[in-house]
């Protein structure tokens, strides 16, 4: 099925999954995690209604109950989730994704990721050929309110004082505008702060630099001290810093060190896509950091078997102990604004900060397109491996092959024919030398660069 896939279900509604594909994930999910309660969370896309009841049809007619939140980021469904107990969840959301795109984000009991190696392989399999024999007893529909409430009050306890800081906030008109004016309230400049399911302002996804083109503006325009802004379901941030410069997520890892390295010095989880800077800035602050698998289902059970203080990723998800090892896009903003606006009261910035992490060259993440991933990859890995032996050499998630000057990652993408790129080096001419070599390998195994 093209929307099952490696951490969600996920695709464009009523083209990669219709209505009876959700009823009976619906029907069978209860009996998967074997529970009779689902809490059902949903963000404000114009497909959600439909799904929405489709959804809650296939749950009940299971014989098992519904636990509607209502509207919702993903993290409260984390939230609520780990806080009363259910054993399973369902957050109706496609994310970052583009307005005509939907999605189930699906967890267990204490909040833990169902992916496809953990339940949806084995969900899919059901959905697609188990028969339907609705209960005797339909399952109830219910309520539960009061969890909006409830997850402002946690994220309450982290909040500092921001008197002295000037900062702007996209909600790219996704979910985290259900929450920002309760829990910043009117300090901040705001932009795209009402719910629309449309994306009037700009697409959803804070990681695509041209969506955070407003928010520079406004920064730079008004001088402001930081930019943050959310994407569509308010699991994920960004930041622009007092330059008006887009700041690479993976940097935001460091900065969080700031926070939980005072007093701990554990373990930090980062992707394998994370820049060399941010490796030795926490290990400056004292912080053991561990590199592990892009993809919040790897990262939270990461977390866990790590007893991890915190984690991040290229992608601008960052994982908290504290928050039953999931990602909260609002709690990470503000703890970096905490940390900014102490910053700002010694007289340095966020690009002051910034610059003292991001020390080497980055490419950032490239894209190619091409059918036999693994055949070019390969190319790519006995080309380097063959001229030169590698400081260190990774492989649980396509490669990370390191060198004292330089080091890259090729990994292939688990939902599309691409290959994902990210290289790094002492210099921008180290950098774009071994950029154009592995262009070349790429080119040669049928590849071409997505622009």
């Amino acid at each position: 099925m093209k929307a099952f896939k490696a951490y969600d279900i996920r695709g464009v509604y009523g083209r990669d999954f219709d209505g009876e594909t959700v009823y009976r994930i619906g029907f069978f999910l209860p009996r998967l995690l074997k529970t009779e309660k689902v809490l059902v969370g949903y963000d404000c896309r114009e497909s959600t209604p439909d799904i929405l009841s489709h959804l809650i049809r296939g749950i009940t007619d299971s014989g098992a109950s519904v636990y509607d939140i209502g509207f919702s980021t993903t993290p409260m469904v984390y939230f609520a989730t780990a806080v009363h107990g259910f054993g399973a969840s369902v957050q109706i959301t496609a994310s970052h994704n583009p307005a005509e795109y939907n999605g189930l984000k699906i967890s267990r009991s204490n909040a833990l990721p169902v992916g496809y190696d953990t339940g949806l392989r084995e969900l899919e399999k059901t959905v697609e050929t188990g028969g339907i024999q609705p209960a005797v007893w339909r399952g109830e529909v219910k309520e539960l309110p009061g969890i909006k409430a409830e997850y402002i009050s946690f994220l309450d306890k982290f909040r500092g004082d921001y008197s002295n800081f000037q900062y702007g906030i996209d909600c790219s008109n996704g979910m985290a505008s259900l929450l920002v004016k309760d829990v910043f309230g009117s300090e901040p400049a705001y932009l795209y702060d009402r719910m629309d399911g449309s994306f009037p302002g700009h697409p959803p996804n804070p990681l695509d630099e041209n969506n955070t083109a407003d928010l520079k503006e406004l920064v730079l325009g008004a001088g402001l001290d930081a930019g943050v802004i959310f994407d569509g379901d308010g699991d994920r941030v960004m930041f622009i810093d007092d330059r008006g410069r887009f700041v690479p997520p993976d940097l935001i890892t460091g900065v969080l060190g700031i926070h939980f390295l005072k007093e701990e010095k554990g373990r930090v989880l980062h992707d394998i896509r994370t820049s060399r800077g941010v490796i030795e800035f926490i290990e400056k602050l004292g912080g053991r950091p561990f590199m592990w698998k892009v993809g919040h289902s790897h990262a939270k059970m990461k977390m866990r078997e790590l007893n991890a203080i915190y984690g991040g990723e290229l992608a601008g998800h960052y994982y908290f102990r504290e928050f039953f090892n999931c990602d909260s896009g609002m709690l990470a903003a503000i703890l970096v604004l905490n940390i900014l606006s102490e910053l700002k009261k010694r007289g340095e910035t966020f690009s002051g900060l910034i610059d003292s992490i991001n020390t080497y060259s980055n490419s950032g993440e490239i894209n190619f397109r091409i059918d036999d991933k693994e055949s070019a990859m390969d190319r790519v890995r006995d080309y380097f491996t063959g001229i030169e032996k590698p400081a260190a050499f990774y492989d649980f998630d396509g490669y990370r092959i390191e060198y004292p000057q330089w080091w890259f990652n090729i990994r292939p993408s688990n939902t599309e024919s691409y290959l994902r790129l990210v290289a790094e080096a002492e210099t921008t001419e180290l950098l774009d030398e071994k950029l154009d070599k592995i262009r070349e390998l790429i080119g040669k195994a049928g590849g071409y660069e997505q622009t």
